[in-house]
């Protein structure tokens, strides 16, 4: 075995001298959580959100934390951004009569505790105090709520962007990016033929980009019950911690998980059978999933329901290859094993 530093040198990637990542070729992560701290800063501290109107003066003040991680992943000129970021900014504000006297300066907090590449298409959740809870103090915060949410997820929104785009490794990419002649890239471009069948070919590859999820559980109850709770909004909230929105009706919409997951109900039988569109936010447009949750009472209070998740693709919208594994870690972990928890439904 080769020492260290001593192997074939065909197998070894060389710094180039000039630095270059040829065609990007090789992954390359770029770590973007002080970048992100900047770019945070700078789109939501010290801006005046009221100035004098129904006599409220409204301003951010800093960005006083901002943890987590966020990075830029890049090959071959595709970015795959990834974070997970907690903030919180602080505020002021300040209430006067009408002759222009102050009646109550008060500091107060946004908190926005989950921002992430997998809930890029949706508004994080955002959590505003005052520190003075008396009635100015909160008429001070609700003028937040109307005007400073707002804003302050318009300025989440330009960063989420901005790490599509590439964050900090968009310069980068922009310098590294080969600049090809157009006699160059004729001669290297293929035959009109073998063109025609590599453009067949990738539309087959993106028709199997797809797999299907199948589970069966058991549970001690009646089916109906079962198919009751997944099918009540309030319950739904319950055992997931989270918000949600279920109609009952054949072609009602559904929308869970905070609103990471929506969908269509396609055909219901009560205590037998719910199928359903389901799509998460994080994965390409256009593309929706079937869901088939089938309820068989083989014994009175013994049910067992058979899940079957179809078109699920392999990458989401930013590249990455673990949708199917956690959407099946998801119906396991959060939907089926939380039911038994919470309702006692365990054998």
């Amino acid at each position: 075995m080769a020492k260290y530093g001593e192997g074939d040198k065909r197998w070894i990637v060389e710094d180039r001298p000039d630095g270059a990542n040829v065609h990007n070729w090789h992954w390359a992560e770029t770590d973007c959580l002080e970048w992100s701290r900047t770019l945070l800063t700078k789109l939501l501290s010290n801006q005046t959100l009221l100035d004098g109107e129904s006599n409220l003066f409204i301003k951010t003040k800093n960005l006083d934390k901002l943890d987590g991680e966020a990075y830029v992943n890049v090959r071959k000129g595709k970015i795959i951004p990834g974070y997970e970021l907690n903030l919180s900014l602080s505020w002021e504000g300040q209430a006067k009569d009408s002759d222009g006297q102050t009646l109550l300066c008060a500091d107060g907090i946004v908190e926005i505790p989950y921002i992430s590449d997998e809930n890029a298409d949706e508004d994080p959740e955002i959590r505003v105090s005052v520190k003075d809870e008396g009635p100015i103090g909160k008429r001070l915060k609700e003028a937040f709520m109307a005007e400073g949410k707002p804003f302050v997820l318009e300025q989440v929104r330009v960063y989420v962007s901005a790490m599509a785009n590439g964050g900090p490794a968009k310069d980068e990419l922009d310098v590294k990016k080969p600049a090809k002649k157009a006699a160059e890239a004729a001669a290297l471009a293929p035959p009109p033929e073998v063109a025609v069948v590599k453009k067949e070919e990738g539309k087959k590859k993106k028709k199997e980009g797809f797999k299907t999820i199948s589970m069966t559980e058991k549970f001690s109850c009646r089916a109906k019950d079962l198919y009751e709770i997944m099918m009540d909004e309030n319950r739904w909230k319950g055992f997931t911690h989270s918000n949600a929105r279920i109609s009952k009706e054949v072609g009602g919409e559904f929308s869970i998980f905070d609103g990471s997951v929506t969908g269509t109900n396609v055909e219901l039988q009560e205590g037998k059978l719910i199928a359903q569109k389901w799509r998460f936010g994080s994965w390409p447009d256009g593309i929706q999933s079937m869901v088939r949750l089938a309820f068989d009472e083989s014994e009175p209070g013994v049910t067992t329901v058979k899940l079957t998740h179809t078109d699920v693709p392999e990458e989401d919208r930013y590249g990455n290859a673990t949708v199917v594994e956690n959407t099946e870690r998801g119906w396991r972990d959060l939907i089926f094993h939380k039911i038994r928890a919470v309702f006692g439904f365990g054998l």
